[in-house]
Parts: C-alpha cells; structure tokens; sequence
C-alpha cells in the first residue's frame, strides 16, 4: 500500500495548488465594480491632461508704441483688471466676470444682457481709469484695456509688466502707430482672448455670429444698386470722417457699400454736398450722466437743419441714421450692434436679421 500513497500525496498537492491559482486576484476576477472605477479613474486623469494641455498658450499683442509683444500664459489669468467698455463687456460676452477682480472706464451703461454678469466684477466708480500704483496694489495677474491707457502716467508701461509676470492685452483697433481699426481686429482680439481663458468655443461662436451676418446682408443686396456711403461725427465747428481705416469705415466696405471719401478724418460741408452720400451715418456719445436723447437729436439736427447741407440726397430722402460710437470704435461684442446698424440703414428695404 505504500506505493498507493506515494502516488496519492502528490496528486492531492498537485490539485491543492490548482484551487489555489484559481482564487487568486487576477484582473479576470476583480469585481464588476472594481473594473469600473479603474476606468473611470482613468478617463479622469485623462481628461486633467486634456485641459493642461491647451497650456502654455503663446498670444502676439502690442506694448504702448504700437510694437509686436508675445506672452506666454502658463494657464488662465484669474485676476484680470479691466479697462474701458469693451475690455468689461468681452469678459461678460465670453462668460469671464469671475476672472475680473476689478473693472473700470465705461462710457455707457452696460446692456441689459450683461447686467447680471456685470454686478460681479467689482466696478469702481469713484476713477474713469486707475493708475499703475493703484493696479499694483490690486496683485492683478493680467490687465485689458486700450492701448493709449498704458502711458507711464496711467496704466504703466507694458514691458514692465509683462517681466512681473503680469499679462497685458490691448484692443487691437487702439493699436499705436496709425494702423487701420478692422472688423478682423476685433474677431482676432475674440479669437485671441479665447484661446488666452481656454473658451475658444464661445469664442468662435460669438465670431461666426458676427462673419453671418456680413455674409448674409451681402448675399441679401445682390443686385441692388451700389450704395454710397459717409459716416460723420459733428464735432464742435467741424465734421469728423470715418475713413476706409476706421472700423466704421471698414464695416461700410464689408457690407459692399463705397464710402465717399474713404481717406482724410474731416469732410468740409461744401466738400460733403459735392459727395451727396445716398446715407449718412452720424455717430453719437451720451456719456454717462447724459441724457441719450437729447444727445442724438443735437447730433442729427447739426446736419439736418443746416440750410447749406438742405440738398443733400440723404437728408432730402430721410436716410440720415444715427449710430453710437461704442457700436463702431473698439467695440468688442458690441460689434454686432454696428454692423447690424449699418446693414439696416445702407439697405432698408430688405429683411435683414
């Protein structure tokens, strides 16, 4: 019988070995649970590196000459001072308020649909633009404004900052240096801010609004007769001109008007009456304090009630339409209210969105 359990033992250890790799904790035999958690620990972590991976982020801008600047952010800025109207209402328009630390320098009321983002940006009232030892103290890790507001006695030199690590980023069209102010300017400006806070989708979005509708009112007025263009600003004894390099200028252009003097920035009455524009567009100011109303009516009756201009087309034929300067200077979203401005008034009679 010795041999029986000679054979025995070992076929009992050969088996016992086996149950036990079975029971092991091999990945096959981890709990359902177990497997999904691991998974979604994974697509986490994979979704961590897909939003640091959009930094650094490398954006050309300007200093306060006019000159070409690159900075480099590392990740959003999240203590952003803003400067004038555009500067507050891009950050509203992109869904950036709780990035702003501190906003100043509005011309107007900020519109209905951005009053709620608005309230959270901290707006001081008590200065129109703060200077740089006031900005100083508020730490801030990037400043928005125009680009005329970074004097050494105002908002502070832009090298200065930018080597503090500190981000500055001027509106394209206050660019120094007698460059034109374009449509394209303010998309990039967009486009660029966008990329700079990782939100290019809304970014995108707000441009391909404003691309839409110039491609739509130009597919719209085909075959209509060409229309001639002057968009004025009665200033004082005289009359400021929107040239070809203004943004004004440029949306005439974009939407197929012709401007009538597309270079100079005064026009002469006589010089005007012998251009006889089809429309003209008279851009208006009401400050803050003002009363809107009353301000575009002393804007409009400069032209109307002038008897030397009573032969003008665009006055005989009631096409004199009033435009605000926020719409057409720098504009940043409000950009949208210009062009649709000028749209309506160079083409009245088609239906426009």
């Amino acid at each position: 019988m010795k041999w029986k359990q000679c054979l025995i033992t070992p076929l009992l250890a050969f088996l016992l070995l086996l149950a036990t790799a079975g029971c092991g904790n091999s990945p096959a035999s981890q709990p359902e649970s177990q497997v999904q958690n691991s998974e979604a620990a994974a697509t986490g972590s994979n979704q961590a590196d897909d939003e640091d991976s959009h930094y650094p982020v490398t954006i050309t801008n300007y200093d306060y000459a006019g000159n070409e600047v690159e900075y480099t952010y590392e990740k959003a800025p999240e203590k952003v001072v803003a400067v004038y109207q555009g500067s507050i209402e891009i950050m509203i328009a992109l869904g950036l308020e709780d990035h702003v630390i501190a906003s100043y320098g509005l011309d107007n009321e900020v519109k209905d649909q951005w009053k709620e983002g608005f309230e959270k940006m901290n707006y001081q009232e008590d200065v129109f633009a703060p200077d740089k030892e006031t900005v100083t103290l508020l730490e801030p890790d990037m400043i928005l404004s125009w680009g005329s507001l970074f004097s050494e006695k105002q908002l502070g030199d832009v090298a200065a900052w930018n080597e503090k690590g500190v981000a500055t980023y001027i509106n394209s069209n206050t660019r120094a240096g007698g460059h034109p102010r374009t449509l394209e300017n303010e998309y990039t400006d967009i486009l660029n801010l966008g990329k700079i806070f990782d939100v290019e989708d809304r970014a995108q979005a707000l441009v391909d609004e404003m691309k839409t509708s110039v491609e739509s009112t130009l597919s719209a007025a085909q075959g209509q007769d060409p229309v001639s263009v002057a968009v004025l600003e009665p200033l004082g004894g005289s009359i400021s001109n929107y040239a070809a390099n203004s943004l004004a200028g440029d949306m005439v252009v974009q939407l197929g008007g012709t401007l009538v003097k597309p270079e100079g920035n005064e026009m002469g009455k006589e010089e005007l009456v012998g251009y006889d524009p089809d429309v003209i567009f008279v851009v208006y100011m009401a400050y803050a304090g003002d009363d809107p109303e009353t301000v575009m009516e002393e804007q409009l009756a400069v032209l109307r009630d002038d008897p030397s201009l009573a032969s003008l087309s665009a006055i005989q034929n009631d096409r004199l339409y009033l435009v605000m300067l926020g719409d057409v200077y720098a504009a940043g979203p409000r950009t949208m209210d210009g062009i649709k401005t000028i749209a309506n008034g160079m083409y009245p009679d088609l239906e426009l969105s």
